[in-house]
């Protein structure tokens, strides 16, 4: 795609970003009724699937079009994936082939529901660089480079899309639109509990849940909660000795395994990745939206493994841990939730660090009081099992990010939000205001 960007936008021709133009069928006088366009191919051997749309299609949007239909900001040119019919699918993102590389505009989609046929308004897509991200150099990807993603957006039971790109500087478009642009339309499977279970025979499967011996049994689809005294066991599951004396760790809270929220095992790099000690916990939102119910939970999470392994090319799910509004926790990357697993969550940041995301988007909505009190009880317990003060600060060298150079020693806070290690809006300004109250909630949790 950007060698044909690169000769039309560079130059003063007079159809701007004249990109082949979608079959006349898919640009339907009324946009919000009937809408057709061939359907992306995606692979059939695994439950839920992937469609890839590449953007080679976008157009200027539409001259005259209605004024409640332009959502784009005025000063900026305005180009399009016009409407497409699709197979059925709920969460979706942009992807590109070159990590480093920034995609510089405005995303805005919608989408068409399936159950009532109407369209949604315009939603944007976070679109920071490398804002979720493995290290540089992080054996990622299943043998391949990681990608470049905007995050992905929850949308609910979808059959069609429109996509809108606004690019501010237009005549440097070669620059804004980064090789291999394309569309990711996520479908996280069935969500039953036939379809959760069918894949945990698989070898993977079982080491996946062997991981979080002695905490539950093999094949467990939660780990159960446990109170502050026997809780103590759970450092020797950490990779620690047994405590000669009492420390200070938090009752267990119970977590939904990847078995419980119906992980496909084949899906992910089959080894886990361990750092050497969890120091610090980076609390994200998922940005993901906050329109999904706690019933759709596990379809979300499994819409995100998709997205972060097979779209990003990530070796697994990037966070550690998942919160729902509800205040259920969930087991993320795979590896043991006791253990210190490499995630792939603060870029220059995931070692001997966690990652815990509230599900949601927090920038201007309030995150729910049970996610919060969730996220003090998981910190409370896991930071105890490695010996941290949830209270305290702790000395964490960068691998290179956008905010700290590659070797720079960055007192953290030992519960600290993205934005302490990257420079990002996550996890949005609402919940970072809650981060000293949540320190304050696990130092009591541990008894300190």
């Amino acid at each position: 795609m950007r060698p044909f960007l690169a000769s039309c936008l560079g130059a003063a021709c007079t159809a701007a970003l004249a990109l082949p133009p979608a079959p006349a069928a898919a640009r339907p006088a009324d946009p919000s009724g009937p809408v057709a366009g061939p359907e992306a191919s995606r692979a059939s051997d695994l439950p839920g699937g992937t469609q890839s749309l590449p953007l080679e299609h976008l157009v200027p949007a539409a001259p005259g079009a209605p004024a409640q239909d332009m959502a784009a900001p005025q000063g900026g040119a305005v180009h399009e994936l016009a409407p497409r019919t699709v197979r059925p699918f709920s969460l979706v993102g942009i992807v590109w082939d070159d990590v480093a590389v920034a995609l510089r505009g405005r995303v805005q989609i919608r989408t068409r529901g399936r159950a009532d046929g109407r369209w949604s308004g315009w939603q944007d897509l976070q679109n920071e660089k490398s804002d979720d991200a493995p290290d540089p150099g992080a054996a990622e990807g299943l043998g391949s480079a990681a990608h470049g993603s905007t995050a992905p957006l929850w949308v609910g039971a979808s059959d069609a899309v429109q996509v809108r790109l606004t690019l501010a500087d237009p005549h440097r478009a070669a620059l804004a639109v980064p090789h291999g642009l394309r569309l990711e339309l996520v479908d996280p499977g069935p969500d039953t509990p036939a379809a959760r279970t069918a894949p945990a025979t698989t070898p993977e499967a079982t080491a996946s849940s062997a991981a979080n011996a002695p905490l539950a049994p093999l094949g467990a689809t939660e780990i159960p909660a446990a109170d502050q005294a026997a809780a103590q066991a759970d450092v020797t599951a950490a990779g620690g000795a047994a405590p000669a004396a009492p420390v200070h760790i938090g009752a267990r809270p119970r977590i939904v395994t990847r078995a419980g929220w119906g992980a496909d095992e084949k899906l992910r790099e089959a080894r886990f990745v361990y750092t050497r000690n969890v120091r610090a916990v980076f609390v994200h939102h998922s940005a993901t939206g906050n329109n999904y119910t706690c019933a759709e939970t596990p379809s979300v999470i499994r819409g995100l493994y998709r997205y972060h392994v097979k779209s990003s090319h990530w070796r697994d799910i990037g966070y550690n841990f998942l919160i729902d509004k509800c205040g259920s926790i969930y087991e993320g990357r795979a590896g043991g939730v006791a253990k210190p697993v490499l995630g792939a969550h603060t870029l220059g940041f995931n070692n001997d660090s966690t990652g815990i995301a509230l599900l949601g988007s927090f920038g201007k909505t309030a995150p729910p009081r049970a996610a919060l009190e969730a996220l003090g009880r998981l910190t409370a317990w896991k930071l105890g099992l490695h010996g941290a003060d949830p209270r305290g600060r702790t000395a964490m060298t960068s691998t290179g990010g956008n905010l700290y150079r590659k070797g720079r020693v960055v007192e953290q806070h030992v519960i600290s939000g993205h934005r302490d290690g990257f420079k990002t809006e996550c996890p949005g300004t609402l919940l970072y205001a809650d981060l000293p109250s949540v320190r304050q909630a696990a130092a009591r949790l541990q008894g300190r």
